[in-house]
């Protein structure tokens, strides 16, 4: 069930009608809310659910002995437990047959007896979303910054909530599990603002996203070694664009469907390529991840407050283990390495030249977003391309400075124009067409809904493609 799909809209219809039809009773608002998030996510596959069940268990028990321990070194050892487990989930169904795959390649090179065989197990999708905002969620309490006396049921909606099960954003319990209770309240106004969001989301994954995808860069991806360097350079910046619009359109059906229901939270996107270095970028792109990262490993590894050498160790830790965060293979974990060791770079210039004084100069402004873009679509050669080898062809291919442009449709040249001119668009543009949006008549809202749909189904008729973020 994907979110733009109409069974989707449809879930989100009929939830939002109950939801508000019972809206001033507590419990079965709430059991609006948990039917919709296990039909959603029974329509993938109700399989996994079992283990997400396990996490509500521990979370649920977790929760409450820390609250009720007091000695240090057993809330500690409670902690540490409730970590085990949830990363030892995540580790088994995620990276195990990476794992067994390597140790068998090295084997076969060894020529050994004994070669381990990947076991083929099947990631539940959404995992890596429910592992990381369940760890949030105890780590949180053992701070003391959220209470661990919440029911089991309240847990379970907690990490099933339909609108960011599967890709996000990571809510934290203070923007989500915290709130369940209250009454919720959403004006008119907040309710068109919510579907415009929503519209808004469907349209960059459809028109933009998908038609990127299909028309420049999933052929020359699969094939680099058939284009020119210049089709080459210019699909890799179109993924570049096509995974913003993908994952933040994601992200805005997300908040969307949580703002129809009364929720509000963080937004996750924050023109990340207008960012002039790779730390601003980091501030600015999938900011729940980014966000996460810094609060549960760098800062408890020490952060910046150690010696210069811990300040770079953590630097580079953290965006390893971020990148294989991504997904299960070594790919991931090298354009992590990629990030982590060009931030380190810039780190070290950092404290060499001090932080500049005043405003930086337009020319200091365009250089260093010069360096930040290309090293961001440097790196995603690597994330996007499906096998080490291909990553490879890739960059054999860029460096033979072929111009020819030749193969490149002009579907695939609209579609690029379009990307860059709407993302170059100040937001105040897109505040003002909400606003349009908002103060329009319902008939008239509802004509702009049917005349978007309509242009998808006249643009975007070929097969919709899986949001890339789902596979993590």
């Amino acid at each position: 069930m994907m979110f733009h799909s109409a069974q989707f809209l449809a879930l989100v219809g009929v939830a939002f009608a109950a939801f508000w039809a019972v809206s001033n009773n507590r419990w079965p608002r709430l059991m609006v809310l948990f039917v919709a998030s296990l039909v959603f996510y029974g329509a993938w596959n109700p399989a996994p659910l079992v283990i997400f069940a396990a996490y509500c268990l521990v979370n649920w028990g977790g929760g409450h002995l820390l609250e009720r321990v007091q000695e240090r070194g057993v809330r500690k050892a409670i902690l540490v437990a409730a970590l085990c487990f949830h990363l030892g989930i995540l580790i088994i169904y995620k990276y195990l047959d990476l794992f067994l795959g390597s140790l068998g390649s090295l084997a076969s090179k060894l020529e050994l007896t004994w070669k381990p065989e990947p076991i083929g197990m099947l990631l539940p999708i959404g995992l890596s979303f429910v592992a990381f905002q369940a760890i949030s969620f105890i780590v949180d309490v053992y701070r003391r910054q959220t209470s661990g006396k919440r029911s089991l049921f309240h847990q379970a909606l907690y990490l099933l909530f339909f609108p960011q099960v599967v890709a996000g954003p990571i809510i934290r319990s203070k923007d989500l599990l915290e709130r369940f209770d209250a009454k919720p309240r959403v004006t008119a106004e907040e309710g068109a603002a919510a579907i415009f969001r929503i519209a808004q989301g469907i349209a960059k994954k459809l028109l933009i996203a998908d038609v990127l995808a299909v028309s420049l860069v999933d052929p020359i991806f699969t094939n680099p070694g058939g284009y020119s360097a210049a089709e080459c350079a210019l699909a890799s910046v179109a993924y570049t664009f096509q995974i913003y619009f993908d994952f933040s359109g994601y992200s805005d059906i997300a908040v969307g469907c949580g703002a129809l229901f009364g929720f509000k939270w963080p937004e996750n996107f924050n023109k990340p390529y207008h960012a002039t270095n790779l730390f601003e970028f980091w501030n600015r792109w999938h900011v729940s991840l980014s966000t996460w990262l810094r609060d549960y490993l760098y800062r408890p590894l020490g952060g910046n407050q150690g010696s210069k050498f811990q300040t770079l160790r953590n630097l580079m830790l953290v965006m390893s283990l971020g990148g294989l965060w991504h997904g299960a293979d070594w790919k991931f974990l090298l354009w992590g390495g990629i990030h982590g060791a060009l931030l380190v770079v810039w780190r070290i210039v950092w404290w060499q030249v001090g932080k500049p004084k005043g405003e930086a100069s337009l020319a200091r402004k365009i250089s260093g977003w010069l360096l930040m873009f290309n090293a961001v679509v440097f790196a995603r050669i690597f994330f996007r391309a499906d096998t080490m080898d291909l990553a490879r062809a890739m960059f054999s291919q860029l460096f033979t400075f072929t111009v020819d442009m030749a193969r490149v449709s002009s579907m695939a040249w609209v579609s690029f124009a379009a990307c860059v001119i709407l993302y170059a668009m100040p937001k105040v543009v897109f505040e003002k067409s909400q606003w349009l949006f908002i103060e329009s008549p319902i008939w008239l809202r509802t004509l702009a809904l049917i005349a978007l749909a309509l242009s998808i189904r006249q643009i975007a008729s070929f097969e919709s493609q899986p949001y890339i973020y789902f596979q993590y």
